[in-house]
């Protein structure tokens, strides 16, 4: 092979590798956490938290996109500002959209979503936004008009000076990218609750392994989240019946500790469902179980070094789910440096 064929087939691989997207992460990457309450203020346990470890951008939920009575596409459960955000965080706005909303023509609702999540920041005095961050549990049933509203988010935004990004499930993995400036990867939510004798449901490396492959070639820069948070699930006999939301379950009028993280309840009574869009209790009858369970922070750090094994670069940017004091004394302040490192 002549010098010249050679140096042309070196120009056109040097070509080709140069025009491959950037996956490895996301731009200006800093500590990060989600907020995913309706109302928001921070207490001293919280601040301190941002402090302590450099926290510079809150993925603040602003509103679900939800389907009323009439089958109609709404804004539900929108937040209420009562407090400020400390100076010098990155507030990105974001927005999660029902799965079943969106063959219900969501397209149609791309440049109102847009200009609501502009207008409260105005109200709120939430300065200096750069990106909003659309959630969503797509499938491929779903992909084509979920994709297709994306686009019409990006392009809005892009015409502003901002950007798009999105949350991943692992399932994605396995399907095209979205049109988004980069994705976040959500470890956690990865195993099956149904069953009270699995593996831990909100997070085990035995369920992300199958997913590790698809990690390299992924056509989306990514970050990546990881739980901070504890589930109470109920179950009668082995049957998974709901998830509880901040029980107290050393109320022994209602509660009985069997066992490590483990209560029997001793009296029937109906829990209002405040996070559903509609009036709904949960019953606990006499005789129910109820399991809290969390991820250990070493299973935690294990699947983190197992992604950067995988794709370097996908920790730069970690972001903790979520910032609530209760979730936050789940774990030591030297078990999160582990998990926010790169």
């Amino acid at each position: 092979m002549n010098r010249s064929l050679t140096y042309i087939l070196l120009l056109i691989i040097v070509t080709i590798m140069g025009c491959k997207p950037a996956v490895d992460g996301v731009e200006d990457p800093k500590p990060a956490v989600y907020y995913w309450r309706t109302t928001l203020t921070l207490d001293s346990v919280e601040r301190q938290f941002l402090h302590d470890h450099n926290v510079g951008k809150m993925y603040v939920r602003y509103f679900d996109i939800t389907l009323n009575d009439k089958g109609q596409l709404r804004p539900n459960a929108t937040i209420a500002f009562e407090d400020s955000i400390p100076t010098g965080i990155e507030v990105i706005p974001t927005i999660f959209i029902v799965n079943n909303c969106i063959e219900h023509r969501i397209d149609t609702i791309a440049p109102l979503l847009v200009q609501r999540v502009l207008q409260m920041n105005e109200t709120h005095d939430i300065a200096s936004v750069k990106e909003i961050q659309i959630d969503c549990d797509w499938t491929a049933a779903t992909q084509d008009a979920y994709f297709n509203f994306l686009q019409l988010i990006k392009q809005m935004l892009e015409e502003k000076g901002m950007k798009l990004s999105v949350t991943i499930r692992l399932h994605q993995l396995a399907m095209p990218a979205p049109p988004a400036h980069y994705g976040v990867l959500m470890m956690y939510n990865t195993g099956d609750l149904k069953n009270s004798k699995q593996r831990n449901p909100i997070l085990d490396k035995r369920d992300v392994e199958p997913f590790l492959k698809y990690l390299a070639n992924y056509q989306l820069p990514l970050c990546a989240a990881y739980p901070n948070f504890n589930w109470q699930l109920l179950y009668t006999g082995d049957k998974f019946r709901d998830i509880l939301y901040s029980e107290d379950l050393n109320d022994t009028s209602l509660y009985s500790k069997v066992d490590k993280d483990k209560y029997l309840v001793i009296s029937s009574i109906d829990l209002p469902n405040y996070l559903s869009s509609n009036s709904s209790y949960t019953y606990l009858n006499a005789g129910d179980t109820v399991f809290v369970i969390k991820p250990e922070a070493a299973s935690i750090v294990q699947v983190h070094d197992a992604l950067s094994s995988e794709r370097p670069g996908i920790n730069d940017q970690v972001i903790i789910y979520s910032l609530n004091n209760s979730s936050i004394n789940n774990y030591t302040s030297s078990d999160y440096e582990k998990i926010y490192r790169p």
